[in-house]
Formats: C-alpha cells, structure tokens, sequence
C-alpha cells in the first residue's frame, strides 16, 4: 500500500469516538459544489474534537468523519458555514441523503 493510499484513511485514536456517516445521491447541478465541499473539510479540520474524514463517491457517495464527543459533532452541525452549506446541499446538489451518528466502540484494521 504506497502512503499516498494509507494517507486517505482517517488515523483515528483508540475508541471510544462518533462516526458521522453521510450517504448521499446527487443531483445533476453541481456548480459550485466541489468548491463548497473543500472548503467545508478545511473548516471541519479546525472544529474541535475533529479526529478525521474518510469519503468516496461514485453513484452513491459516503463521507464519514470522525468525532471526539456528541457535543463536539452538535457544535459542528450548528456552525454557520456549515449551515449555509447543508441549505445549499438540500436545495442545489442533493436528490437524496442521510446521516447516520454512531459510537465507536471498537476499530482494527490491516496495512500491506
């Protein structure tokens, strides 16, 4: 696995943390969007309790980022940027989304 692949996943601490799981279907409009979403990780990195982000897309797009507590996840959905993001989102880009919020309660993993 080079370190530009190993890079790509979240380096997360020993549990327990949240996982916020969004899965999402887009619409055929996306101006604007790739600017609004590199901007919208910039800003999740400086949010505190940010532990990291993994996300793919194809038809069905899954980002999951990573939290150190519920309030910390709770401060970060009410930002004001993010907020006008998640309008737009729901507006402009989106067909379809959810969110998931899970506990994580236990991670291991593998690396060639």
């Amino acid at each position: 696995m080079t370190e530009e692949i190993k890079n790509m996943l979240a380096q997360t601490p020993t549990p327990p943390y949240y996982a916020v799981i969004f899965s999402s279907i887009m619409n055929k409009e996306l101006e604007g969007y790739h600017e609004m979403a590199n901007a919208m990780v910039e800003l999740a990195e400086q949010q505190a309790g940010f532990l990291g982000m993994e996300s793919a897309r194809e038809e069905v797009g899954i980002t999951v980022s990573y939290w150190r507590s519920l309030s910390d996840i709770h401060s970060w959905q009410q930002n004001s940027k993010h907020l006008a993001a998640q309008k737009l989102g729901r507006s402009v880009w989106y067909k379809d989304f959810t969110v998931r919020i899970s506990k994580v309660e236990k991670c291991y993993g593998f690396s060639s």
